[in-house]
């Protein structure tokens, strides 16, 4: 198979956008991959370090707040569809495949033009601006979760789920002893979003000093851009603060609690495993899509939420204390986690590919 996949922005889209590469590959070896994605993101420096061919264009999204800022947009956007469509005219794909992110829409927009199969895959439980608008000329239209269907053409439209699910199912476990923690004691992961947050790192710095006296183990993944400022926090013994973990899907394998943002992926990963999570819902996301993702969850007692408002020292220590000293309500939540889970998504939406390409 030749194939485009174009993606971009966050970890939310690129890396499911990785487990349909991975999923390809492993079931057509010789299979010939282009990852189109922006210039200026994450996956200008994530997608070439996996060894998969990778094109950058310029491209910025839709400004809300500063409508003529728009017009600049606009000649981003007719740039990076010109481009696009003599990448995709040389490349010569037989499927293009867009897992999200603004540089979807000029990079498919070209693909529709030159009368190529289209397949879309939406992560979050209500579709972004691209997938809206690509959703009327895709051929088919993957969803995670079957709350963001009534969004899209309904023949065109399957419940999938999200391949990152399949991804770590088949993820060899990383066990935290590798990491320096002890193996006879529960490891909580605390991770806000593969940048990280502010807001969130004033909170977790001033949450870290009554981690001192816990019978657990902490680990904290800043995000590159806030690690610095843990740079004054005091060392304790039973908790490590790193930047960026690239195995966090196989560590995350033995850990006992995730304390995270409520993105796509996340979802995917935890009820995979059944692993139970306190969800912290990024209020600063279109249309609050990451709420309703973990409200899907928590009416299936599978998580539970604390808005970025509600987390405090107080109430985060409160949860997990309940999790880990209520083995009933843990075993509970790990069962209802695991009921919601797919493991074998990037199966079905692999499946749906070669359907169109036929």
């Amino acid at each position: 198979m030749r194939a485009i996949i174009v993606a971009g922005g966050t970890g939310g889209h690129i890396y499911p956008a990785v487990a349909i590469i991975n999923k390809i590959k492993e079931e057509e070896p010789s299979s010939e991959i282009l990852y189109i994605g922006t210039t200026d993101r994450m996956e200008k420096d994530i997608i070439p370090k996996m060894n998969i061919k990778f094109i950058g264009l310029e491209m910025e999204g839709i400004n809300r707040k500063r409508i003529f800022s728009n017009f600049r947009v606009l000649k981003k956007y007719q740039k990076a569809f010109r481009s696009a469509k003599k990448i995709i005219s040389d490349f010569r794909p037989d499927v293009v495949i867009g897992a999200g992110g603004y540089i979807t829409a000029p990079v498919l927009y070209a693909a529709r033009k030159l009368g190529l199969p289209i397949l879309i895959h939406e992560q979050n439980s209500i579709p972004g601006v691209s997938n809206k608008f690509i959703s009327k000329f895709a051929d088919k239209i993957c969803v995670s979760l079957p709350s963001s269907r009534k969004y899209f053409p309904k023949e065109k439209c399957v419940y999938t789920g999200n391949p990152r699910s399949e991804e770590i199912i088949s993820k060899k476990i990383l066990f935290k002893k590798e990491l320096g923690f002890k193996e006879d004691k529960k490891l909580v992961v605390f991770v806000m979003g593969s940048l990280g947050s502010l807001t969130m790192t004033e909170k977790l710095k001033e949450l870290i000093p009554a981690f001192k006296d816990k019978d657990y183990q902490v680990l904290i993944i800043t995000g590159n851009n806030y690690y610095e400022a843990y740079r004054d926090i005091e060392e304790l013994e039973n908790v490590k603060i790193i930047p960026f973990f690239d195995k966090l899907i196989n560590l995350l394998k033995d850990t006992d609690l995730l304390v995270s943002r409520a993105g796509a992926s996340t979802i995917a990963e935890v009820t995979a495993i059944g692993l139970p999570a306190i969800l912290v819902p990024s209020p600063y996301v279109t249309n609050n899509h990451q709420y309703k993702n973990a409200k899907d969850l928590e009416e299936n007692g599978a998580c539970v939420i604390l808005t970025e408002e509600e987390f405090s020292k107080e109430k985060v220590l409160k949860e997990i204390d309940k999790l880990f000293y209520d083995k009933e309500f843990y075993s509970k939540m790990k069962e209802s986690s695991k009921k919601l889970g797919i493991t074998d998504s990037a199966t079905r939406i692999y499946k749906e590919i070669k359907k169109i390409i036929r």
